[in-house]
Formats: structure tokens, C-alpha cells, sequence
């Protein structure tokens, strides 16, 4: 085999590889057994069909294809081995030449990583708002807790704005009910909107026993886009009583004894939500300062590959939940092209990030253990609902079980960008790295109201 690499561009490259048909001579044969244990030919045993007469039924032309198929890739890849080329992504191949007894010549363009300079991390600063926890933020937390343990109790006055109604509705277009547009015994919040638009507007006001109608325009069904009339009975009237807001409350809706400990508990979690949210700011604000502070091409291969598969993926989200593409453009008031463009946006910026991460793990010879690879597969098993050992199965049979290694490889690298810029709050203060992750919580995972003995 000879090969030679070309440089398009700082991030893609030309391989031309030439192959001596000699040393195609053990794939043909492959090709040739694979294909004999495949075809029935009478007078034949099914693997036992000389070459002969599989070059007359099949074609010497169909053999030569599928040993050509299976070299070039080796190939491609004893000559990215032989330039040490660092490649990304999925080369494109174009047979230039071949013939049977002659030598096979082919062409692969393939996406590499470019040579990135990291800039001095040390000499990057980033800001992120102080950790700020008012009495506002607990009474909101408070208010939240209140409403789980709220009660409702029928009262004889019309309905307010926050009461719960109980009633009937059906919607018909012209004339005709419209399927799946009746429903009995609804309980409703007046004013949450979550129902049928305009429903809100005539529940306010009205009492137990009252009925009428109003029209509204469907969004979705057969109907879709035509006005409905819909008809709603009130059956009765609730007003949610809260319960007040004292140690009592405290016992019945966490483990505390006093409204004062379960106010100090407020404060620690929302705390660690809000320290949490200020390590999500300093990563993205120390990647993209990196970044910035970096040449960084984005192969345009690789990040074609990834705006194919984020599109995918949220294509297999919406069938999940029984929705088009076409429908979830719609509900965000965008065009295809515009969804696209930010599609390729976003994949431009998250390949950027995994180039930079790679170098600056290349470059500080950052390994991975067993033990934390392992501890990722459980993590992502856990999530997929699977088993570790099956979910890794998976992986190997797909081919990206390399794609979970250089993801907790890129993982630990973003962890030494967070501990080599200078962090700041909006208060001038310095933050570490543990600063943001915070102390470990004595209460952790207690949930406020879940605790055994009440029912709510």
C-alpha cells in the first residue's frame, strides 16, 4: 500500500491510497466464501460453489466490489496511522482507479483536528453573580410548600380568580361534537389557563350551577384552526384555604420542629441551587473566554455530522410525545431555515469546546481510569434504564464506546480549566472550584413534605 496526505485546509485532508491487487487476494477470497455460503446453486453444496461458477451466476464485478469494500477502510486506516493524521469524523471515498488485476486507487477526504494554541488559562478572568439569598427567595419557597398542603372547601359564591371549580365542558363545530372535545368533573383552577383558551375568562363569576358558552379556536385534531363553541356547566365552587404559616406547619410539611430550623433549611438548599447555578455560569463563561481567546476552525464535516444528529434526536423527542417537526416550528414561530441555522450555531460552538478540551487533555496527558469510566457507564445506564454491563454492550456493538471514554476525558479536563481561571463573584470576591461545589449537606436528599406519616 502507498499513500500520500494532502492538507486542504487547516482542518481537512486528502488521502490517495493505492493497493496492490496482491494484496486484495484475501479479501476476494473472503468475498468469494461469504458469497458461496449465501447463494443456492443446484448441484452445489450451500459453501461449496467454486468461484467459477460464482463469477458466471453472481459476477466477478459483485466480488470485486465487496473486497473492495472491506479493504479500503483498513486502508484508510493504516494511512492515518502512517501520516499520524488526527482525524474527525467520517471520510468521504472516491474510487479513482480500478480494474480487475490491476491496483486499486482511491481518494478519502476526512475532517481532522486542527493545531490549536491554548491560551494561558491562569490569565483568564470570569464574573458570575454573587451568591444572594433573600428573604424574598424563602417566603417564595414558603408560598410553594403552602400550596402542596393547601385545602379546598366548596363555598356557595361565585368563583374567583385561585378557586378551584369543578365542571363539564363540550365543544362542538357547527353542530358536531368534536371528538375527544367533552369532558365530566374536571377540576379546574380559575385562571391557571390550562384548559381551553378564553375558558378562564367566563369561570370567573360564575357560581354552582351556572352553564355557558363561548367560542375558541382549536388547536389541535381534525378541527384544528376552527372556531368551536364551547358549552361548561359549573358543578360546584372551592376556595383553597393555606394553612398558616407557624411551627405546626413546619412539623406537617418537613422534619423540622420550628418554623425558624425549617427557614434555615430553605436558605441552605436554595443556597446550593444557586452556588450550583453559579459553577454552570463559570463553566460556560471559562469555556467561551477559552474559546475567544483561541483560534479555533470547526470542521465543517464533523459539525454537519452533529447538526444531523441534534436534529435527529429532537425529531425522536417529539414523536416520543406525539408531535412533527413541523408542529414544534410552528409553536416557536420559526421557519426550517431559521431552526437550521441554529441548529449549525450551536453545533459549531459544542464542537469548538470538545476541540479545545481534547488539546488541553492531549496537552496535560490527562488519562482515564477504569474506575471512572466505569462509574459513567453506570451513570448513563441508570439514566437509559438499563444495565451497566447491557448498556455497554450497546455501546461496543454501535461502534462509540470510544465517544464515552473522550467524554469523561473532556470532563476532567473542563475540571482543570475551572480550577486554572480566576473566578470572580459580582462582589469582587475570589471563587475556587470548591467554593463552587459547596459543602456536602447533612440533609441531602430529604424533600420537604415527603416525609412518612403525612399524606397530602
Amino acid at each position: 500500500m502507498k499513500s500520500t496526505v494532502e492538507t486542504l485546509s487547516p482542518t481537512r485532508v486528502r488521502l490517495e491510497i493505492e493497493v496492490p491487487f496482491a494484496e486484495l487476494e484475501p479479501s476476494l477470497k473472503k468475498a468469494y466464501r461469504e458469497i458461496g455460503s449465501q447463494v443456492v446453486i443446484p448441484g452445489f453444496r450451500r459453501g461449496k460453489v467454486p468461484t467459477a461458477v460464482i463469477d458466471q451466476r453472481v459476477g466477478r464485478g459483485a466480488v470485486l466490489n465487496e473486497a473492495v469494500q472491506e479493504v479500503i477502510p483498513t486502508q484508510i486506516l493504516a494511512a492515518v496511522r502512517e501520516h499520524e493524521v488526527k482525524t474527525l469524523g467520517r471520510p468521504e471515498v472516491e474510487i479513482t482507479e480500478f480494474a480487475d488485476g490491476q491496483p486499486l486507487k482511491f481518494t478519502a477526504e476526512v475532517d481532522v483536528r486542527p493545531e490549536i494554541t491554548l491560551p494561558d488559562l491562569s490569565a483568564i478572568e470570569v464574573t458570575v453573580d454573587a451568591l444572594v439569598v433573600n428573604e424574598d427567595d424563602v417566603d417564595e419557597q414558603l408560598k410553594g410548600l403552602r400550596d402542596r398542603f393547601a385545602t379546598l372547601k366548596t363555598v356557595e359564591r361565585p368563583a374567583l380568580v385561585g378557586d378551584f371549580v369543578q365542571i363539564d365542558l363540550v365543544a362542538t363545530v357547527d353542530g358536531e361534537e368534536v371528538p375527544g372535545g367533552s369532558a365530566n368533573n374536571i377540576s379546574h383552577e380559575v385562571g391557571s389557563g390550562q384548559l381551553v383558551p378564553g375558558l378562564d375568562d367566563v369561570l370567573a363569576g360564575m357560581s354552582a350551577g351556572d352553564s355557558t358558552t363561548f367560542t375558541t379556536q382549536l388547536v389541535g385534531g381534525d378541527f384544528e384552526g376552527r372556531d368551536a363553541e364551547v358549552s361548561v356547566s359549573v358543578k360546584s365552587v372551592k376556595d383553597k384555604q393555606l394553612p398558616p404559616v407557624d411551627d405546626e406547619f413546619a412539623q406537617l410539611a418537613s422534619e423540622f420542629d420550628t418554623l425558624d430550623e425549617l427557614k434555615d433549611d430553605l436558605r441552605t438548599r436554595l443556597s446550593r441551587v444557586k452556588r450550583m447555578e453559579q459553577l454552570y455560569s463559570a463553566r460556560d463563561l471559562a469555556l467561551k473566554a477559552v474559546i475567544d481567546a483561541t483560534e479555533v476552525p470547526a470542521p465543517e464535516g464533523v459539525v454537519k455530522d452533529e447538526v444531523e444528529s441534534r436534529k435527529e434526536s429532537m425529531n425522536d423527542q417529539l414523536q416520543r410525545i406525539g408531535a412533527s417537526f413541523e408542529d414544534y416550528l410552528s409553536t416557536e414561530g420559526k421557519t426550517e431555515e431559521e431552526m437550521d441555522a441554529e441548529l449549525n450555531e450551536a453545533a459549531v460552538e459544542g464542537v469548538k469546546v470538545q476541540l479545545v478540551l481534547d488539546t488541553l487533555a492531549d496537552a496535560e496527558d490527562i488519562q482515564v481510569s477504569d474506575d471512572e469510566f466505569g462509574h459513567e457507564i453506570v451513570h448513563r445506564a441508570q439514566r437509559a434504564g438499563v444495565g451497566p454491563q447491557q448498556y455497554y454492550d450497546q455501546l461496543v456493538q454501535a461502534g462509540v464506546a470510544g465517544a464515552v471514554f473522550g467524554d469523561v476525558r473532556r470532563g476532567k479536563a473542563l475540571g482543570l480549566v475551572l480550577e486554572r481561571v480566576k473566578i470572580v463573584d459580582s462582589e469582587g470576591t475570589a471563587l475556587s472550584l470548591d467554593d463552587l461545589r459547596g459543602p456536602t449537606d447533612e440533609h441531602e436528599g430529604h424533600d420537604h413534605g415527603d416525609h412518612e406519616g403525612h399524606n397530602h
